[in-house]
């Protein structure tokens, strides 16, 4: 029987640079990649990979007419999902807009961005490794994707995890080491007392 695994299709999820070498674009993304915690510049090649094809789809959109049957089914799709995930406000549910969004805008979606600008970590590298650790849910799931991009409606449910020593969970491994240390010690203790009797 044939694998399936042949049979699949895939989508490119990012894009390379043209220039790889351009000073400027080398100097945003080495900024772009400590303010936002990033691992590589890939990350955010494949958030300007997003970006364009929704620009591109916006820009198509506003090349037909206002009464098009095409632009009146997919224009308020993809202002209702711009929202939905707060990359537009309500009062900018324009086309227009969409072609004015960045890339700090979807960067800033991120769950890695939003556990560090709520506090639930001491870094925007410290949230990467929370996330990564399973220490963060978004609702009722452990959520362990830094790129995860958080809806409007779910931002409020971002917390530790219910396992996470952060959390209700019980102590962690280097706490328990610790404490087992600290009772073999207090043992020991008294095991010499005894003896020295």
């Amino acid at each position: 029987m044939p694998k399936n695994s042949r049979l699949r299709n895939y989508s490119k999820t990012f894009k390379t640079v043209r220039r790889p070498y351009e000073k400027e674009r080398l100097d945003q993304e080495l900024k772009l990649t400590g303010e936002y915690g990033l691992r590589c510049k890939r990350e955010i090649w494949r958030v300007q990979y997003t970006l364009a094809k929704t620009r591109k789809a916006a820009r198509e959109l506003l090349t037909l007419d206002e009464h098009d049957p095409k632009r009146l089914f997919n224009a308020p799709a993809l202002l209702k999902r711009m929202v939905k995930y707060g990359l537009l406000s309500d009062e900018e549910r324009e086309l227009d807009m969409v072609l004015q969004l960045t890339t700090q805008r979807l960067l800033e979606r991120r769950l890695q961005t939003k556990v560090f600008k709520q506090g639930l970590a001491r870094s925007i590298h410290h949230a990467r490794v929370l996330v990564k650790q399973r220490h963060i849910r978004v609702g009722r799931n452990v959520c362990d994707v830094p790129s995860f991009c958080l809806k409007v409606a779910s931002e409020r449910h971002v917390d530790f995890a219910n396992g996470s020593p952060y959390g209700n969970g019980g102590p962690g491994r280097v706490a328990r080491k610790r404490a087992a240390q600290r009772a073999a010690a207090a043992a020991g203790g008294g095991a010499a007392d005894e003896d020295s009797d």
